[in-house]
């Protein structure tokens, strides 16, 4: 079932998108050669409870950390660990979700480790480019597949692999809600989108074969031919004039000077 959200209840979202924007600043701030993906993790935790807020993704589903961490050829889902150690010239997903006042934020990015290689940083700046192009088709009249197609059409014409497995969703009062949002698909089909609606997109877009591989922990997904793989997400209120994007990249970017 799709649940329309309320004006107060859309801003209650954006309370919560807007502290996952800043806890993956606060992160990005720390990510550098040398610093684990578990000390990722306490920073986040951290900045989350001191905000008010606790972290969506602990416990969910027996989910053992705060946020997750995917490296290099992790597509998403990483589990932070201690001997998970970030090099240069690394690409790191951070994913993070908040649960405050009821309700839940969700949004990720991805980093690079100082200087990445071209092709790696041509795959960062297409994705993002991707879930905008998404984001521009969450609009009132406008179907799912709408925005799925724009995101599968601008990644696949460079030649990328889209995720088939995992997807975006819904987002309200818990993490994952109806409708899913799929990064392929045809424009004109899947649920219709209404004023109300709050979902995520979020691209997942590999370098090379889309295939993947779900490892023996449980959670962390991999690309099965071990090529890079990014992963972006805004979550997203579906308005008769376009889209309201909760998540504010800005906060992120800035941080990063």
């Amino acid at each position: 079932m799709i649940y329309l959200k309320t004006e107060e209840e859309i801003e209650l979202l954006r309370e919560n998108n807007l502290l996952v924007s800043k806890t993956i600043a606060e992160v990005g701030r720390h990510i550098k050669p040398g610093v684990t993906t578990k000390q990722l993790d306490k920073i986040a935790d951290d900045f989350i409870r001191s905000h008010g807020a606790t972290p969506a993704f602990l416990g969910y589903q027996g989910y053992p950390a705060s946020i997750t961490v995917s490296v290099n050829e992790q597509v998403v889902h990483g589990i932070p660990s201690d001997n998970i150690v970030i090099k240069e010239g690394d690409i790191v997903s951070v994913d993070v979700g908040t649960f405050m006042k009821g309700f839940v934020g969700d949004s990720a990015y991805t980093f690079a480790v100082g200087e990445v290689a071209d092709d790696v940083r041509q795959l960062l700046e297409v994705t993002k480019e991707a879930l905008y192009r998404g984001t521009a088709q969450a609009k009132v009249g406008n179907r799912v597949g709408d925005i799925s197609a724009a995101v599968q059409d601008y990644a696949e014409s460079f030649g990328y692999g889209v995720v088939r497995e995992l997807e975006g969703h819904g987002l309200g009062r818990r993490m994952h809600e109806e409708p899913g949002v799929p990064n392929y698909g045809l424009r004109g089909r899947g649920p219709l989108l209404k004023e109300g609606m709050v979902i995520c997109i979020e691209p997942m877009i590999t370098m090379g074969s889309r295939a993947i591989v779900f490892e023996r922990d449980g959670w962390t997904v991999r690309t099965r031919d071990r090529k890079p793989a990014a992963h972006y997400e805004f979550a997203v209120a579906i308005r008769k004039d376009g889209p309201d994007v909760l998540t504010d990249f800005s906060i992120i970017e800035n941080s990063l000077g």
